[in-house]
């Protein structure tokens, strides 16, 4: 009798997640929760792709800055929402970097959440004061002279802190960390001589340096910008293992039925495919990107393992 039950719930949960699939997306409009302010680097590329997603589906889009515990105010609001993809969290790096920057995270970044696809990746740019003509004056100052540089970031246990703190061990230098609300204000310290290095956006960064106001001595990825093609990347310029990467990525609540995982998936890799979009995420410091919803599965838990080794590296102390 107890195998006719649960044989009878599972019949009922896989018509219910066809259903699901069948509604979407025109049982109502879609909410798309983004944990950061409204303007972020993370924000800008969540509307960007979704406001596209918007005109090809024919359906509004709602969008919902709720920020928070670093993140994880909005995360765990769209964990809890129905699995039925009217509920997206668009989320950057910070949603794995959170497991080891957190003492007793309420959820697990890619366990309690349905991973759809990257959808773009937005490197750091290593901006410092002027006076520094390259990454290795920078780093030579900072071994002749310990705990004479300062670096921000948006704060303790940000993303940016955690690319720093992978630079400076690869490096191998102290400096003390200094956080930040934002980028405008660290900005305005370098410029004042009075912090050494940022992790800021390219875009925040190219109009400064052209000016000669600061330096734009590297980025975290892998490849040169082609927003700045005569930057180079921290690997390129001497220190292997101190490349990051900060990417944006969607991500349904837990257990969403496969076929509307697909749906879904078929709708942002069609967006990414725009040439407009891709244009405004460029226009970041960034490029879009896309991944099967496996592959960006693989990828959430290859990135907590990373992370999670700097946290360490660094003696970051979980809050």
């Amino acid at each position: 009798m107890a195998s006719k039950i649960l044989a009878a719930l599972a019949v009922a949960g896989l018509i219910c997640g066809h259903a699901q699939a069948q509604d979407w997306p025109t049982k109502q409009a879609v909410k798309v929760v983004i944990p950061f302010t409204a303007g972020s680097g993370t924000d800008i590329v969540a509307r960007t792709v979704f406001e596209q997603i918007g005109r090809q589906i024919g359906q509004a889009i709602v969008f919902e800055n709720k920020g928070g515990g670093g993140t994880t105010v909005g995360s765990q609001a769209v964990m809890n929402a129905p699995a039925d993809g009217y509920t997206i969290l668009v989320n950057s790096t910070s949603h794995v970097v959170v497991a080891s920057t957190y003492a007793n995270l309420a959820y697990h970044p890619v366990n309690d959440f349905t991973p759809v696809t990257i959808l773009a990746e937005l490197p750091f740019v290593i901006a410092a004061r002027a006076k520094y003509k390259t990454l290795k004056d920078l780093v030579d100052e900072g071994k002749a002279k310990p705990n004479s540089l300062n670096y921000g970031s948006a704060g303790a246990g940000s993303s940016g802190q955690l690319f720093i703190e992978r630079f400076r061990i690869a490096a191998g230098f102290d400096a003390p960390h200094v956080p930040f609300r934002g980028t405008p204000e660290a900005l305005t310290e370098i410029m004042g001589d009075r912090l050494d290095l940022f992790p800021a956006p390219a875009a925040n960064v190219v109009g400064l340096a052209a000016e000669g106001k600061l330096a734009s001595l590297a980025v975290s990825s892998r490849k040169r910008l082609p927003m700045l093609p005569d930057v180079p990347t921290t690997v390129e310029a001497g220190y292997p293992n101190s490349e990051y990467n900060f990417w944006v990525g969607a991500l349904l609540p837990p257990k969403a039925d496969p076929a509307l995982v697909n749906k879904i998936h078929a709708q942002m890799k069609a967006a990414l495919a725009n040439p407009d979009v891709q244009r405004k995420i460029e226009a970041l410091g960034g490029q879009a990107a896309v991944m099967e919803p496996k592959e960006f599965t693989a990828f959430l838990h290859d990135e907590l393992k990373l992370n999670a080794a700097i946290v360490s590296a660094s003696g970051f102390k979980p809050q």
